[in-house]
């Protein structure tokens, strides 16, 4: 069975000869660690644990063109104040990584909105590659799960605001949020149609980061009025064109959105992290039976403990899952230094063991 097969087949519960075995992927530091550990040099992880091919997406550009010039506005031994190619000002730590201090977003109302949209021209040539045609004859004959970009909503408006002000908009400028979720999906759906007719895709993918550790950052009453209709609308031509296997990628406690994501046709959730309020997939999947598909759910931190804390951890979910189908584990974030390498080699160990049966 090809990687292909068997992810399109584990996502439509069917038969499979065992259930795909992919990954979220790691931190820079976590494979500066790994390599003190026995990673061997010029080995890639997918190599080394034995991964299936995954993650492979067209490359469609749904980013602004053109960006915004990065300007240096201030710099000392420490920090750099930029505005960087999405017109975010901000403050970074030149010493490692670090969540930046955000200062300034490029869109503060409905006349900037206006000037961003000329950065999003649907049509313009640079949305796909100069060798696409050849790409489109290569993946016919591809033997791994190919995804398309699909946009986001919250999301998307997150980086043109930043997370206050999107926030603040949905009560103080309501039209004007509706206006960009429905411009953020017409352009969605004028770039990615092109792709979707050329070649024949198997799962889209979604992003949005609009959860904290105990709820949405905006209420399932404000998802359902402002967010459900622009999914649908893209998750109709979605459908138009075959793909069934909508995936979104939130971190956080996404448990009240998940119904809404449904509805909204998005039907994969990922990563489903665990976090200190216990996501827990076996529950979910008695909860809303096959429609929901889901990839991730093995927390980090369990990873990060001694082999039974990896056992328990796997033997809880996994099994229970991989019978339910519909599911892949991966960890449900990228996985950080304090995750040992002979930690993270006995979880695959497990998950293989599991998914020959």
């Amino acid at each position: 069975m090809t990687h292909r097969e068997r992810f399109v087949r584990t996502m439509h519960y069917q038969p499979v000869d065992r259930i795909p075995i992919w990954d979220f992927g790691f931190w820079e530091q976590t494979i500066v660690e790994w390599r003190q550990q026995g990673l061997p040099e010029g080995v890639s992880t997918d190599d080394f644990f034995g991964m299936d091919k995954q993650w492979h997406g067209v490359p469609v550009n749904l980013g602004m063109i053109p960006g915004f010039e990065e300007i240096v506005y201030a710099e000392d031994e420490q920090t750099q104040t930029v505005r960087d190619g999405s017109g975010t000002v901000m403050r970074r730590s030149k010493c490692g990584t670090s969540i930046p201090t955000f200062i300034e977003f490029p869109v503060k109302n409905r006349a900037d909105f206006e000037a961003m949209k000329e950065r999003y021209d649907p049509d313009d040539p640079r949305r796909y590659p100069a060798d696409w045609g050849e790409r489109v004859k290569q993946y016919r004959e591809r033997d791994y799960a190919l995804g398309i970009p699909a946009g986001g909503f919250f999301g998307w408006v997150r980086g043109w605001m930043g997370v206050e002000n999107t926030c603040m908009c949905f009560h103080d400028d309501p039209q004007l949020m509706h206006d960009m979720m429905d411009f953020v999906a017409d352009f969605v759906c004028r770039v990615i149609e092109r792709a979707l007719s050329e070649v024949d895709i198997d799962y889209s993918s979604f992003w949005e980061d609009m959860a904290y550790n105990k709820t949405s950052l905006i209420s399932p009453k404000m998802f359902h009025d402002f967010m459900v209709p622009p999914y649908q609308k893209i998750t109709r031509l979605l459908a138009a064109h075959g793909v069934d296997v909508n995936v979104v990628d939130c971190d956080g406690n996404i448990e009240e959105l998940i119904p809404l994501w449904l509805e909204g046709g998005v039907n994969c959730m990922f990563p489903l992290e665990v976090g200190v309020w216990g996501t827990n997939a076996v529950k979910l999947a008695e909860q809303y039976g096959p429609p929901l598909l889901m990839i991730g759910n093995i927390g980090k931190r369990a990873l990060a403990g001694d082999r039974a804390e990896v056992e328990r951890e796997v033997m809880s979910k996994v099994p229970a899952l991989i019978r339910r189908q519909g599911y892949i584990p991966t960890v449900d974030h990228r996985v950080p230094p304090d995750v040992p390498l002979a930690n993270y080699q006995y979880y695959i160990e497990l998950v293989k063991q599991l998914a020959a049966g």
